[in-house]
């Protein structure tokens, strides 16, 4: 009898998409869902970007194209990563890649080797393909909480104490998904300490909320304590210019450049052609459209912070970035019997009509970490206070 493999059982996926096939579903049998499950802005892309795609296709750029993308885009890249993230980083550092996401493995298994005991260290709650990918790659998995307690970072002494000869990898992200929290220059230059005695280590810097930061600067790991040589980062086009469909990202490393374009010649061959000159055209043109999303980002950011709290047993923390809100219900849960968030969010599905994702969709929770659910606030604020008034209909009926 044919049998699938351990590689393809051990491997995960997204929630945000299982929750949204879900919500399809029960769209299609009539019932009216308000989603706040996918982190996707619903701007369209910009008139300007769309249009360098349709004259690059009317210029017969539809071919394959070098795998690390086509020169005036990764020098278009360096300039942008040395531009905002205070680095000075060249054009043969960018690889660029079909979208951010396969840059997680091909990290993982550019640094760990398969079944020797290399370990990477991820966060929880986090972006549940970090576990995915460590998984299905052979390396071991160490996740590491974002406390509560410390405001959602990492416990500077657990980060420690969980390093050791065998760690080839730390993920970072800031802003984080799905907390919202950004790592000041304080914390990531301590981060930097911790990690700077371990030569082996490299660090993995997920950066693609970049632009959403709203109360202060965005820095990157990169930048602190000499670490630009040991850090991957990863940014792409997708959210900072609504171009979740475009699935154009990059990566920069000077000694992992290499090895990531051979990574893509073997999976994808190329970024789509012609989507590299929209993002060419979105790096290098007009950034007004980033400033209008992110303004707006934040003005939906204080409502539906304001909206969760005035919900009895909601405590909703304000996000410093991205596009996520992060509440705690576990006063909540308590009050109504309701077991966990997982329990929750499945109600809410069903019996309010709000479709949200529970802690348990990004990493394994700890009960003593509280009962969170997360909101994705990339839509409008109707559809906002549309659902804030189911939730709160639902709580005080129940």
């Amino acid at each position: 009898m044919t049998e699938i493999s351990k590689r393809a059982r051990l491997l995960g996926t997204e929630n945000a998409f299982v929750v949204l096939a879900e919500v399809e579903r029960l769209r299609a049998a009539g019932k009216d869902i308000i989603s706040f499950c996918i982190g996707q802005p619903d701007f369209p892309t910009p008139a300007h970007i769309c249009r360098a795609a349709v004259d690059a296709i009317g210029n017969g750029h539809t071919g394959y194209t070098p795998s690390a993308g086509i020169q005036p885009l990764r020098v278009a890249v360096a300039d942008y990563i040395s531009r905002t993230r205070g680095v000075s980083v060249a054009a043969d550092a960018v690889v660029c890649g079909c979208g951010a996401k396969p840059f997680i493995g091909y990290s993982i298994q550019a640094v760990c080797d398969r079944d020797a005991g290399h370990e990477v260290i991820y966060p929880v709650p986090g972006f549940p393909i970090y576990e995915s990918q460590i998984l299905v790659h052979g390396a071991v998995a160490v996740p590491l909480s974002l406390r509560r307690n410390r405001d959602f970072h990492f416990d500077l002494d657990e980060l420690a104490s969980s390093i050791n000869a065998n760690t080839r990898l730390i993920i970072i992200n800031s802003p984080q998904n799905p907390t919202g929290v950004v790592f000041s220059r304080e914390y990531l230059e301590k981060l930097a300490e911790i990690i700077a005695p371990w030569e082996k280590l490299w660090v993995f810097s997920d950066e693609p909320y970049y632009a959403f930061v709203y109360d202060q600067e965005f820095v990157s790991i990169a930048s602190v304590n000499n670490m630009l040589a040991r850090t991957i980062m990863v940014d792409s086009v997708s959210k900072t210019y609504s171009m979740t469909g475009w699935r154009v990202g990059f990566a920069i490393n000077q000694k992992l450049a290499p090895v990531f374009s051979n990574m893509v010649t073997n999976t994808d061959s190329c970024a789509p052609h012609p989507n590299q000159y929209a993002a060419l055209c979105a790096l290098s043109e007009s950034q007004d459209s980033v400033a209008l999303m992110r303004d707006a980002f934040k003005r939906r950011r204080d409502h539906i912070v304001d909206g969760l709290n005035a919900i009895a047993g909601i405590h909703c923390r304000s996000p410093e970035g991205a596009f996520y809100a992060w509440p705690d219900v576990s006063e909540l849960c308590e009050k109504a019997g309701i077991r966990d968030s997982a329990e929750l969010a499945s109600r809410l599905l069903h019996e309010a009509g709000v479709a949200v994702l529970a802690d348990a969709h990004f990493g394994t929770p700890m009960a003593s970490e509280g009962q969170h659910l997360r909101f994705s606030y990339a839509c409008s604020i109707d559809q906002i206070d549309a659902g804030l008034r189911r939730i709160r209909h639902y709580v005080e009926s129940d």
